[in-house]
């Protein structure tokens, strides 16, 4: 009888070792038959990507992470002017200085209107005609983030935390060799050249708009601030969030960037970078570059917007 409980016993812990190795084996496979599948999704998207930036005059770079977990990338070089999306970094680098500050975004400033450029891109101004005009912070940055305002910009790069010490802070978020911030807005537009030394990669964008809203970067707070501001953005309607407004469930935050026309007719950038949720809980940040195109704003818009579409397509059908 004793001999049988222990026959039974060694039968009882040798079946539950074969379950055990069985489970392993079965999960090992799921994990490679997944990201098999992963590699797989990845470049669907990418060859996509790939055709249909070979279709147009102009380099274009794409960026997409997914679900912060897969990467596609396509012409992902750390040439493509930021233009506008720049915006996005000081706004990180000025509230993170204002942390270590202890500051508030409700900090009061009063400018003078006749220290603001009248000939730059400023719904501030058309909004404001007093000879001074009083605002916060947090008013300065939306005007930025959700209307592209340069004057606001310029503002705070020359009062509260210029460029390089912008360019340093992100440095800390994103590799180094993606970006770079030299020059401020009045500087762009006083010699169109240098916004090509405000640069960044596809992949360098996408990082940090990804960071922002997946991770802890500064204050919740101040972070909180940014990305609800993002999601009200007004610009650019008709880059990667145009195919997405009648699509039930998806929210988008974005900012984009626009570049000059030269007198050979060549629009130097057209770019948006976004996050985007959507229903169940996926998610990705999509960033589009178009560079030294030969066509007007309206065609670089609508290729932004068929990438964003493609993008979309693909991924609510994995």
């Amino acid at each position: 009888m004793k001999k049988n409980k222990i026959i039974l016993s060694v039968s009882i812990v040798i079946l539950l070792c074969l379950t055990i190795i069985s489970l392993k084996q079965f999960s090992h496979h799921k994990s490679i038959e997944d990201k098999s599948k992963s590699e797989l999704n990845s470049q669907v998207i990418s060859d996509s990507i790939s055709k249909i930036a070979s279709e147009y005059p102009g380099e274009i770079g794409v960026a997409v992470i997914i679900n912060n977990q897969d990467t596609v990338t396509v012409n992902n070089k750390s040439i493509y002017p930021m233009m506008s999306v720049f915006k996005v970094h000081q706004a990180l680098a000025l509230c993170n200085d204002f942390d270590k500050k202890g500051s508030s975004l409700d900090t009061l400033v009063k400018i003078n209107r006749e220290k603001l450029d009248p000939k730059t891109w400023s719904p501030m101004m058309k909004d404001y005609s007093t000879p001074v005009i009083s605002l916060t912070v947090r008013d300065l940055l939306r005007y930025t983030l959700i209307q592209s305002d340069n004057n606001a910009s310029n503002l705070m790069f020359k009062s509260m935390l210029n460029t390089a010490q912008t360019d340093s802070f992100i440095a800390k978020l994103i590799p180094r060799s993606s970006f770079q911030i030299a020059y401020t807005e009045e500087e762009m537009l006083a010699d169109h050249d240098k916004a090509y030394s405000n640069y960044t990669s596809p992949l360098g964008a996408a990082v940090l708009m990804n960071r922002l809203f997946t991770e802890s970067l500064i204050s919740d707070d101040k972070q909180s601030f940014i990305k609800n501001t993002l999601m009200e953005c007004k610009t650019g309607m008709d880059r990667i969030v145009a195919p997405l407004l009648d699509k039930e469930g998806v929210v988008i935050a974005h900012k984009t960037g626009s570049g000059f026309v030269n007198e050979n007719g060549v629009l130097a950038a057209h770019n948006d970078v976004a996050f985007i949720r959507l229903p169940h809980n996926k998610y990705y940040t999509l960033a589009v570059f178009v560079k030294d195109f030969k066509g007007n704003e309206t065609q670089a818009a609508k290729i932004i917007a068929r990438i964003s579409n493609t993008v979309y397509s693909l991924l609510i059908q994995f």
